[in-house]
């Protein structure tokens, strides 16, 4: 199968995604600066997930880009991956409710890593699928930041398990934020 329709199904799907997720931001109770901030959780956890759906995004389209097909096994895969990525508008609801909970948190961070391991089984099934494409051989092998996010998540759930739950939240984020900032002192 080309991958052309493929790609723009993941793109309606997060964008649906992302649709839901900032219809879930509450409305501030009146006018005033302090209603705006009693929100400030609600709006905290929809940037990171705003963060979260366009690094997924991202990936996936630089990824695509180089994808001359995808077979059953990266469809169904993806597919598998969507269904996970789609609790993200609950998740980013019951996180904004219970900010200091761990729960919530670690539900938050557990969807994070099995995107990833998912991710990582997509990209084996990529190579799998189109192996005398070279340029994608090279960038999927090239391409350590899954585990990189992995750790620092579990990290971010072991902290947040002992001693502060946002600390999962802070993981997420900063899995996200270091590839660009290693990526800019690189160049």
């Amino acid at each position: 199968m080309e991958s052309d329709r493929f790609e723009a199904l993941i793109d309606a799907i997060l964008a649906i995604i992302i649709t839901i997720i900032v219809l879930e931001i509450p409305l501030a109770s009146n006018g005033s600066w302090e209603a705006l901030f009693e929100l400030k959780y609600e709006f905290i956890i929809y940037a990171i997930s705003f963060l979260v759906c366009f690094n997924f995004w991202n990936i996936n389209n630089n990824t695509f880009a180089l994808v001359n097909k995808v077979d059953y096994k990266v469809i169904w895969t993806m597919g598998i991956t969507l269904l996970v990525f789609s609790l993200l508008p609950y998740l980013t609801t019951f996180v904004a409710e219970n900010f200091y909970v761990f729960f919530p948190q670690f539900l938050y961070g557990l969807s994070f890593i099995v995107t990833g391991i998912l991710s990582k089984l997509i990209f084996e099934f990529l190579k799998q699928s189109d192996p005398a494409n070279i340029a994608l051989q090279l960038a999927i092998d090239n391409n350590h930041l899954i585990l990189t996010t992995l750790i620092l998540v579990v990290i971010g759930m072991i902290i947040g398990y002992f001693a502060y739950p946002p600390a999962i939240l802070i993981s997420c984020l900063v899995s996200i934020v270091l590839p660009w900032i290693v990526g800019a002192i690189r160049h």
